[in-house]
């Protein structure tokens, strides 16, 4: 009886784990990839197909920057849109474990469009992201903190 209930408790643990650990719904943190100093909130939220979009909820003031406030050099349907409240990753689908795939990622200041993939770290507290053009090597790297 005493291992049913173990086996049974361990089986809660890894599948109540498992289930937070590929959470992404919620607010993240941008940070810069290039100064460090954190960009926008980001809200992650999971669409009805069963992929991840993000809009942007907040805009980080920062020392010696001002952002711009709608999305001028941006292609079609974002054109001159205001950037907050933008989707501003789409697609995300999530593959297997930790990992998401087939996201597309748009930086409003450059107006940019970037194929995009995502890790979520083991603590759920990170979420790395790489965005590029063709292939993943050729691409950036940012990491997302989850917000409290």
């Amino acid at each position: 009886m005493m291992g049913k209930q173990l086996i049974g408790a361990l089986l809660l643990s890894v599948i109540s784990s498992c289930t937070f650990a590929e959470d992404i719904t919620g607010l993240w943190q941008s940070i810069d990839d290039k100064t460090g100093a954190p960009k926008a909130l980001i809200e992650i939220r999971q669409e009805a197909n069963g992929s991840y979009a993000g809009k942007i909820v907040k805009i980080t003031p920062r020392a010696g920057y001002t952002p711009k406030e709608t999305c001028v050099d941006c292609p079609a349907p974002y054109t001159n849109k205001p950037i907050l409240g933008l989707d501003v990753v789409t697609g995300l689908k999530h593959s297997d474990g930790s990992s998401y795939t087939n996201g597309r990622i748009l930086d409003p200041n450059s107006g940019k469009i970037y194929s995009m993939k995502a890790k979520l770290s083991s603590n759920g507290k990170r979420l790395h992201l790489r965005g590029y053009l063709g292939v993943s090597a050729l691409g950036r790297n940012q990491i997302w903190i989850r917000a409290e």
